[in-house]
């Protein structure tokens, strides 16, 4: 099959049985997701979902966390993975973006990548989530996914993988497809246990075909 159908059948598959699909990081506004995506960095939405509500509550704004110590912002995110270095880049980024940024998120990704904790999958997230931007976060579940998939070809960094996802993919569908793959990832093709057998992408899919000649 070549690359261009294999592409075609997949994003139809995903347009037609998950024509919605989103974060499943809980958030109000840019800056709420800002600080869930930086914390859910090597974290499940999970865990991040059960620590943000009390921590929204008492920083419900960039002005406000700009001011606290890490080691307050500390307290309320101490069950995540790496507190520490999450609580210095919470402030260091909520102080940047009271006193360079107006208090607003940034709308592109070399601005949101100056921000501390934020790198390029972060700063994607936000301008496709917040801005409706195509751009194409690759963490490690979309990594994973493509390359089975066969999207993806001899990548070893999330930006080539990022590079060959979009040059196939619709630039309407880009947003989406960053959902559709990471969903598809951490309920499907899991790393350890894929689903292979009930999943409904395996006649299109390069990990599959060689299962089957094994």
């Amino acid at each position: 099959m070549r690359k261009q159908e294999r592409f075609e059948k997949i994003i139809n598959y995903f347009s037609k049985n998950h024509p919605i699909a989103e974060t499943e990081l809980h958030y109000k506004n840019p800056y709420q997701l800002l600080v869930a995506v930086i914390l859910s960095a090597q974290c499940t939405d999970k865990r991040v979902n059960m620590v943000t509500p009390a921590l929204f509550k008492a920083f419900p704004k960039p002005e406000v966390m700009a001011v606290a110590s890490s080691d307050e912002v500390f307290q309320y995110i101490r069950s995540i993975s790496y507190p520490n270095n999450k609580a210095k880049h919470l402030v260091g980024m909520a102080s940047m973006l009271v006193n360079e940024f107006k208090g607003k998120v940034p709308s592109n990704i070399e601005e949101l990548q100056k921000l501390p904790g934020v790198g390029r999958k972060t700063a994607n997230v936000i301008v496709s989530v917040v801005y409706n931007k195509p751009a194409m976060a690759v963490d490690t579940h979309v990594f994973r996914v493509s390359a089975r998939l066969g999207l993806t070809k001899n990548a070893t960094t999330p930006l080539e993988t990022e590079k060959q996802l979009i040059k196939y993919i619709p630039t309407d569908k880009i947003a989406i497809a960053h959902h559709w793959l990471i969903l598809h990832g951490r309920y499907v093709c899991m790393a350890r246990n894929p689903k292979c057998e009930t999943c409904e992408l395996k006649l299109y899919c390069q990990y599959f075909e060689s299962l089957s000649k094994k």
